[in-house]
């Protein structure tokens, strides 16, 4: 059991038309990330993830989610995660809006909990994990 806390800003007015349970998924989401700490979300769109991948990555393109780790005490850091970037690559991947959503978010809070993928050995852990919190809120391995 986690013991994450939480504070979500919404940036893209469409993440509540879209997506009006985006509050219960990101709790239920947290429920089974094994940790501590606080995380700060920005539900927001395609041109401000853009600004913020260019000025932090250097890369000038939009993205699904971008995750800003912290150094401070109790503090894992900041995602932002882009509607339309979430909306085109479900629908690409013919897969609902809210698993895409809740895997990505699952995604980049494990990378405030320092996870990556840069080796084949970090992306078979990190997946791993990932598999296994979605399985346990009822989603299926988005990797098949």
């Amino acid at each position: 059991m986690s013991d994450i806390k939480y504070q979500i800003s919404v940036a893209a007015p469409g993440w509540k038309k879209i997506l009006p349970e985006y509050k219960k998924i990101i709790e239920n989401a947290l429920a089974e990330i094994p940790g501590k700490g606080e995380v700060s979300i920005l539900l927001t769109n395609d041109e401000e993830i853009r600004s913020l991948n260019k000025k932090f990555r250097g890369k000038d393109n939009a993205t699904n989610v971008l995750s800003f780790p912290q150094d401070e005490t109790g503090m894992l850091g900041d995602i932002a995660l882009a509607l339309e970037t979430l909306e085109r690559e479900a629908g690409e991947q013919e897969k609902s809006f809210s698993d895409h959503f809740t895997h990505l978010f699952v995604h980049g809070v494990l990378h405030l909990m320092s996870y990556d993928h840069e080796t084949d050995a970090e992306q078979n852990e990190m997946e791993a994990l990932e598999v296994k919190i979605l399985k346990q809120l009822g989603i299926s391995n988005p990797y098949k």
